[in-house]
């Protein structure tokens, strides 16, 4: 066949890799060890290592975006999935809810932001003008070469605040065990921020970029700005989930974003319901990122609805939230082009407030203290957060059980 779509092929092309892999392991271990081995197979795996190569490399090159989206001028060509799908997959991941009510939670959840901004914004001496009091915090930015440094600083900061406040157990050598890297300029047009996990990889410019490209990459990765999501990437978010996930039921590999997003982004509510923001600058920056949560439910979903365009979305982020522009196309590229699923991005605020729903429930009763909750939720691993509920509620579940939780109260 001339073509093939391209989940499928990526999907093809990663199994023959996959293969290949497991073929040098096999050789590996017998190849000089085995006479017999070494002397009869070498030549015939050289060539199957080969062949299974350029049968990948094929694979992919056959690999085609069938969708029904025009190019807008935008150059990102995603793949919409309509609303009969979109209610599908809600279903699969226990969310009853449809993506009108969806977005309807994300913009009640941005109009609170909204009021917030206000209030920071007066603090500054910017009246009602958040712009611009976002745009003096954008300018707060560290000198190049010294993020690695700041980004630091706001880990410790985190971390001690957790234990402060007794959150959650945190193993030392999870203290230990994460590394700093950075982050590639073709890398950073789909990541224009943070990747966390054992590994915080960093954006931050490089000597290749243009003027503009390290300005705007400076000021979107602010200290301000990072004060939300530094903890969301390492402890308690991402490094934290990985570290307990590999030691506890490690059989449960839903690896659902409602999950693995949604806890990492509860932090962020949690913390600023804790007065982690110290100043009314820190607090324009967490805002950023909880209002950024709101518009990637809003865009995603408009998307993959069939209204709106990739550079509507871009120009939405930009207006609405306050994004620099190359940051705003590298976060729908990414969205739409960057192996997600369609999901992925409303799981961040969706799957946090289920979290927060939860605490309400178990926390704010007195059922169980923070650092039990916090336990549990990584002891558990990785499900559906609904499933989490029924297990730390004892609730019995049926066989032909349904999703039913109406998490959002608001």
């Amino acid at each position: 066949t001339d073509s093939i779509e391209m989940k499928q092929a990526s999907l093809a092309a990663d199994a023959v890799k996959g293969l290949q892999g497991a073929l040098k392991n096999y050789y590996n271990f017998y190849n000089g060890y085995d006479p017999m081995f070494t002397w009869w197979v070498p030549k015939t795996y050289t060539g199957l290592d080969s062949l299974l190569n350029l049968y990948a490399v094929s694979l992919r090159k056959k690999g085609k975006i069938n969708t029904s989206q025009k190019d807008d001028g935008s150059g990102i060509i995603g793949n919409p999935i309509g609303r009969d799908e979109l209610i599908r997959t809600l279903k699969l991941e226990f969310i009853p809810y449809t993506a009108e009510e969806l977005v309807d939670i994300a913009n009640r959840e941005f109009a609170w932001c909204d009021a917030e901004l206000l209030k920071a914004s007066r603090e500054m001496g910017f009246g009602d003008n958040w712009k611009g009091a976002q745009e003096k915090v954008k300018n707060l930015y560290v000198p190049p070469g010294k993020q690695p440094e700041a980004m630091y600083d706001l880990y410790k900061q985190s971390v001690d605040f957790l234990k402060k406040h007794n959150l959650v157990t945190i193993p030392p050598m999870a203290e230990e065990a994460w590394g700093m890297y950075m982050m590639s300029p073709d890398r950073q047009r789909v990541n224009p921020f943070f990747l966390g996990g054992e590994s915080l990889i960093i954006s931050y410019p490089t000597n290749t970029m243009t003027y503009d490209e390290k300005m705007m990459s400076m000021r979107g990765n602010n200290p301000h700005f990072s004060r939300a999501t530094v903890h969301h990437e390492l402890i308690a978010g991402h490094h934290l989930q990985g570290y307990m996930t590999a030691r506890h039921k490690a059989y449960r590999n839903f690896d659902t974003p409602f999950w693995v997003e949604g806890n990492a982004l509860y932090w962020e509510l949690l913390l600023w319901d804790m007065k982690f923001p110290r100043s009314p600058e820190d607090r324009i920056g967490m805002l950023f990122w909880r209002m950024h949560r709101c518009a990637r439910i809003i865009f995603s979903l408009n998307y993959h609805l069939g209204k709106w365009t990739p550079q509507q979305c871009i120009d939405f982020l930009v207006d609405r939230v306050g994004h620099e522009r190359a940051n705003a196309e590298g976060e729908v590229r990414r969205s739409f082009t960057g192996g997600y699923g369609p999901l992925y991005q409303i799981a961040y605020m969706i799957g946090g407030l289920q979290f927060m729903a939860l605490k309400k429930e178990l926390v704010d009763t007195r059922k169980m203290s923070y650092k039990q909750y916090h336990d549990a939720i990584l002891h558990e691993n990785s499900l559906p957060v609904e499933m989490l509920r029924a297990i730390l509620t004892n609730q019995p579940l049926t066989r032909d059980f349904k999703t039913n939780w109406r998490f959002y109260d608001k």
